[in-house]
């Protein structure tokens, strides 16, 4: 694995994910965590790593954690990570065969999204650029989460990184809560004509949940992964019927 690479990760109360995140990461000199002041036991687990940089950083909104931590690596190529993605193997061995002498300044990486550990055969996650040129690149806040900015033309790796978040059902609802209220308010601020398909169909509030139901079980495959299948899509149609309820809120405020 070239030692150009710096993994990035943001962390707060991800002690059911973070060592199995660190646990793919063996071939990396160093590794930046920025963590929002966790009160569990991430920073702990964290720690048994030698290999691991902490930086600790109020939250704001995830552009600005994200740059910050940009700012504490020193070397061309970053790899940005959420505490709950897991490398796959032959994700690593896809990177590892990469020609970085190119003149591609960015790389796309799909998802196998997971419940419980078990991946699904679809996810409505879109790959993600996460392997990156520094100096070619910056955060943006979009909605809830955020956008890279990078310069030139990008490319997608054909290999997957896990999705698979442990953390228990009561921390989702929170976060859910929080996210859905900052999408809510980028749906009534963004004009129509500016928001994707998808953005205009979330924004008839009643029709949202009732498509993403459909789009996991059926267009996704998600009904022939059994219980699993069912459970991912009644969490993103739950999710759904939080952001219209949020949508309404604001409407009538």
């Amino acid at each position: 694995m070239p030692t150009e690479i710096t993994p990035l990760i943001l962390t707060y109360n991800e002690a059911p994910n973070i060592a199995r995140t660190l646990a793919k990461l063996s071939w990396a000199d160093e590794i930046i965590v920025v963590d929002s002041y966790s009160t569990d036991n991430t920073l702990e687990i964290i720690q048994d790593n030698p290999r691991v940089k902490i930086y600790q950083r109020k939250f704001d909104t995830h552009a600005t954690q994200w740059n910050y931590g940009l700012e504490q690596i020193t070397t061309e190529w970053v790899l940005s990570l959420d505490a709950d993605y897991v490398l796959s193997n032959e994700l690593i061995a896809e990177i590892k065969n990469i020609d970085f002498q190119n003149k591609v300044n960015s790389y796309f990486l799909p998802f196998k999204y997971c419940i419980f550990g078990k991946p699904l055969r679809g996810t409505i996650l879109p790959p993600r650029q996460a392997l990156f040129k520094k100096s070619c690149s910056t955060y943006i806040d979009d909605g809830h989460t955020q956008l890279l900015e990078s310069q030139g033309n990008p490319e997608y790796l054909l290999n997957h990184i896990l999705h698979d978040d442990r953390k228990p059902l009561s921390r989702w609802l929170w976060a859910q809560h929080r996210y859905m209220v900052l999408e809510a308010k980028k749906l009534k601020e963004t004009p129509i004509q500016e928001l994707s398909l998808g953005d205009k169909i979330r924004k008839q509030k009643l029709l949202a949940p009732f498509v993403i139901l459909f789009y996991c079980l059926i267009f996704k495959g998600g009904i022939f992964d059994g219980w699993i299948g069912w459970y991912y899509a009644f969490q993103r149609m739950l999710a759904e019927v939080v952001l219209s309820v949020q949508l309404i809120q604001l409407e009538q405020s």
